[in-house]
């Protein structure tokens, strides 16, 4: 049984859930499970991952489903099921991101090095045809909101026992013993509330042990700021000041 499992929420992503498949096919490292965790979907999404397993028998693939609308709820879904499972470690990437090969092997040694939860480096995607000016300037305000963001009044409390550490839920990965302590992420819909955030600072009430690592690697989508632009996917990001009628971009 493999230590460490893989969670990939997915809703509506028949078009682009192949190429992430692919990307964690690739792995240099594949002693995981992965689990996709179909949201609701109404476009076929289960069925192109079971044919993905179907056709790639050396990847472990279980596939499960969440009525309940939201990143974060589809998520825990796939978290809880992996630890009841047998999990140890366990790693989210989302159905329209793409990991580096050693994504597995790098999250596997920021591990060993003793941390409980890793958050990753995001970089965005270069092949949905966003300009390079609008990535490198999403690029940029990402460094600029990790650090600031240890400054904001949401992420400060006197009970936090270590900073604040922006971590993508997209490119993360915790201890299924941390993530069971810290209650797991919210079962929210992502325009209620950002999950990731939530899950962060549950842990920073827990221990010290969590960290950036920037050698953990995930190509994120850009399909927000193609649809929306840079200034209103940033405000979408800043507690939600964006609120555009259509969240599920695809």
């Amino acid at each position: 049984m493999s230590e460490l499992w893989v969670i990939v929420p997915a809703y509506n992503e028949v078009h682009g859930i192949t190429r992430t498949l692919e990307a964690l096919a690739a792995q240099q490292d594949r002693d995981f499970i992965l689990v996709v965790v179909d949201n609701d979907s109404t476009d076929g999404t289960a069925s192109v991952v079971r044919d993905f397993a179907r056709m790639h028998p050396e990847l472990r693939i279980e596939l499960v489903s969440e009525s309940r609308k939201g990143t974060g709820a589809a998520a825990d879904t796939g978290m809880r099921y992996a630890i009841a499972a047998g999990a140890l470690r366990l790693a989210r990437t989302d159905a329209d991101c793409l990991p580096f090969p050693d994504w597995t092997a790098r999250i596997h040694a920021a591990f060993d090095s003793g941390l409980q939860l890793i958050s990753g480096q995001l970089i965005p995607r270069t092949d949905e045809g966003v300009s390079w000016r609008d990535r490198t300037i999403i690029r940029v305000v990402l460094e600029v909101a990790s650090t600031f963001g240890k400054f904001r009044p949401g992420n400060r409390d006197p009970r936090y026992m270590g900073p604040y550490v922006m971590t993508p839920g997209c490119n993360m990965a915790i201890t299924a013993e941390l993530y069971e302590a810290a209650g797991g992420f919210p079962r929210t819909a992502i325009e209620d509330l950002h999950e990731d955030r939530a899950l962060v600072n549950a842990v920073r009430m827990l221990t010290t042990e969590y960290g950036l690592r920037r050698d953990v690697r995930v190509y994120g989508s850009n399909r927000r700021v193609r649809a929306w632009g840079v200034r209103k996917t940033l405000a979408w990001y800043a507690d939600h000041r964006y609120k555009p009628e259509l969240v599920d971009i695809r």
